[in-house]
């Protein structure tokens, strides 16, 4: 099976990009959207460059967390962060924020893998110890869990 090294998944939101930015960069919202992430640890409001935060995760029985530092967080177009654990980079997960024309917005989520390079074999098992899923399946499990994170803000955005 060859392995995809990243995903992405939009939707359509009837909501202004503004919004649409301020919630995904309020990553304390993140567990209430996400299926994987269950809660953050981060200041309160939208994040800034450098800023950092921690992932608490869950999938079926197993739990971990990760370490995230805020990459990108251009309001109204992009917000994106990097994510590692004990010290390995793991991926880098982001949304694009895009006016539709028609006063809504369509948002991007996108993943890339950072799993390259001498650290890839211990991040790799890591990554299936903790999650229960393989490397080469994990851009798969993302892609799902994208489209139900972004329905659910969809849903929160346009109650």
């Amino acid at each position: 099976m060859d392995r995809e090294w990243g995903v992405e998944e939009s939707i359509g939101l009837a909501a202004k990009p503004a919004a649409v930015y301020r919630a995904v960069s309020t990553v304390r919202r993140t567990g209430k959207w996400s299926p994987e992430c269950r809660a953050v640890w981060a200041r309160r409001g939208p994040l800034r460059a450098g800023d950092r935060f921690v992932g608490f995760n869950r999938r079926g029985l197993r739990v971990w967390f990760t370490t995230c530092r805020v990459t990108t967080a251009e309001p109204g177009r992009e917000f994106a962060f990097r994510v590692g654990s004990f010290g390995l980079p793991i991926a880098e997960w982001g949304y694009r924020v895009e006016p539709d024309g028609d006063g809504g917005t369509t948002l991007t989520e996108y993943w890339r893998d950072l799993r390259t390079g001498r650290g890839a074999p211990v991040a790799e098992l890591l990554g299936k110890v903790f999650t229960g899923v393989p490397a080469e399946r994990r851009a798969a499990a993302n892609r799902t869990g994208m489209r139900l994170t972004l329905e659910r803000i969809r849903r929160a955005l346009t109650a």
